[in-house]
């Protein structure tokens, strides 16, 4: 099977059940260190619901990732410019960074947005970046994926989350992030592949845990890692929040309420 990233041929690694029922191969690509499915035909049974009901970590989640983020724009990026969270589910992280005071909208061709009504993208503008938190493991083809999104954002940098395997692929029973009950994880990484997607983009890659960054601008690798650690971003996202940013939650209420009445 060719790879889907660097299309070298992928070797079987192994065999899985997926959604209780499907028998399901994997294979890995030597050269870039991708993990594939074979081509996922179960996705239509496994999206019957966008967002899995066993993923109930799904607030927390979004919460640390806010912290994390909140850092990396403002220090790195610019705090007033224009966000926009390319899959972005209910909207919860996009109603968090407004909360915040950050310039954030909303798209998912997937999911409803429920949470951050009214600030869906309409792309029309240029953004300062792009994120795609709990997105890369479940797209089929991750270069077009990142491609058009940075298209539909008019930008050449992205934020993303994605957990790392490195060495060989983890045993099927032996690493959470298969998630095969849901069958919706199909594609994995090591940091080896996230480089070889930025070369192939013309990018630079940052990699800190699950938090990942692609962008045409040059940063220094040591203040990015600072920046993303999550015992600092605890402390600095409190400064943020409660002494350099304006929340938007007040005047988003009322601009909502005047094109209601």
């Amino acid at each position: 099977m060719k790879c889907r990233i660097c299309e070298h041929d992928s070797k079987f690694e192994f065999q899985a059940t997926l959604l209780k029922k499907y028998e399901v191969n994997y294979f890995f690509c030597k050269n870039c260190s991708f993990l594939q499915s074979e081509e996922p035909y179960w996705l239509e049974e496994a999206y019957g619901n966008a967002i899995a009901d066993a993923d109930t970590g799904l607030v927390q989640r979004n919460l640390e990732i806010s912290r994390r983020l909140s850092c990396l724009l403002y220090f790195l990026f610019d705090r007033d410019g224009t966000y926009l969270d390319v899959a972005g589910g209910y909207g919860m992280l996009t109603r968090l960074m407004r909360d915040v005071g950050f310039n954030f909208y909303w798209y998912d061709k997937y999911c409803e947005n429920l949470l951050a009504r009214g600030f869906e993208s309409d792309a029309s503008s240029a953004c300062t970046a792009i994120t795609a938190f709990e997105v890369m493991e479940h797209v089929t083809d991750p270069l077009s994926f990142i491609t058009e999104s940075m298209a539909r954002g008019k930008t050449k940098t992205m934020v993303f989350s994605t957990e790392l395997f490195e060495g060989k692929p983890p045993e099927p029973q032996s690493w959470w992030y298969y998630t095969f009950e849901t069958g919706q994880h199909i594609s994995f990484y090591q940091s080896k592949t996230l480089q070889v997607l930025a070369d192939k983009l013309g990018l630079n890659c940052y990699s800190n845990g699950s938090l990942h960054l692609l962008t045409d601008k040059k940063i220094n690798p040591i203040r990015y890692s600072f920046l993303t650690n999550h015992k600092v971003t605890r402390l600095l996202s409190i400064a943020i929040s409660r002494f350099s940013m304006t929340s938007k939650t007040v005047v988003d209420h009322n601009d909502i309420m005047r094109g209601i009445s």
